[in-house]
């Protein structure tokens, strides 16, 4: 007699019907309720954008920025950014608005060329609390990721945010306790008698000016030439006016 085998009864499916299963060769099988409704599952968003932008500062032509740029690369090369492009502003304070890359950096940004930008310490990139806050504000609206690399902190964390606001204040706390202090020293020069400044311009030259301004129609280009530029121009321009302005003498 010969024994009829039954069948092996399919897998059971899963409550609600709306997994997807793995077919031949590991490919998904789209579920049943998403096949009726005619619609499928969003495919996951892709990663954040790896294209990196490098912004390097240093205040004088003697200094280099070597270890910022060697530091810099050796992060994004372990965090696997791509460094596209680096910009470097030398011989220019931070406090200074008219910095050439750093303008060239944020059109970078504005025209989307960059997903990142990679700071060696946030003091080399902001002049101070408000410009930081200003371009953290547009690189969030822009979609770009500002990381700084001694300080640890990345601003696409809330915390990271917090953290740069925080220590945004205290570096410009302290810039301005250096400038009292340097107040202070040059009031406690000037109540010992020292002279602050550039030198007194000598009586002898002051009255050679005057007298090219009142004798001549030179101008004050013309008559800082003639004095051998003794004086500085803008001094030349005040001595000049003054004697110009000033009623003629009665004879």
């Amino acid at each position: 007699m010969v024994v009829m085998e039954c069948p092996e009864k399919a897998a059971p499916r899963a409550l609600g019907g709306a997994s997807a299963t793995r077919g031949l060769g590991g490919s998904a099988i789209v579920s049943e309720k998403e096949h009726l409704a005619g619609r499928r599952r969003r495919a996951p968003r892709p990663s954040q954008g790896t294209r990196t932008a490098l912004y390097l500062r240093v205040s004088t032509a003697d200094q280099k920025p070597d270890l910022q740029d060697d530091g810099l690369r050796g992060y994004a090369a372990r965090v696997g950014l791509d460094v596209v492009q680096d910009y470097c502003d030398i011989a220019v304070s931070g406090r200074r608005e008219g910095r050439p890359q750093l303008n060239a950096l944020m059109a970078a940004a504005r025209n989307r060329e960059i997903d990142c930008v990679l700071v060696w310490k946030f003091d080399r990139f902001a002049r101070s609390t408000r410009h930081l806050l200003a371009a953290l504000e547009e690189f969030d609206h822009l979609g770009v990721r500002f990381v700084s690399v001694q300080d640890q902190i990345d601003t696409s964390s809330p915390m990271g945010r917090a953290m740069f606001t925080i220590i945004g204040a205290m570096a410009e706390l302290e810039s301005s306790l250096i400038s009292e202090r340097v107040t202070a020293g040059m009031r406690a020069a000037q109540a010992r008698g020292r002279h602050l400044g550039r030198p007194a311009t000598p009586p002898r030259l002051v009255s050679a000016i005057e007298a090219l301004a009142t004798s001549t129609d030179l101008s004050i280009r013309q008559i800082h030439k003639e004095i051998g530029g003794r004086a500085s121009r803008s001094i030349v321009g005040a001595i000049t006016k003054r004697a110009r302005a000033a009623p003629p003498s009665a004879l």
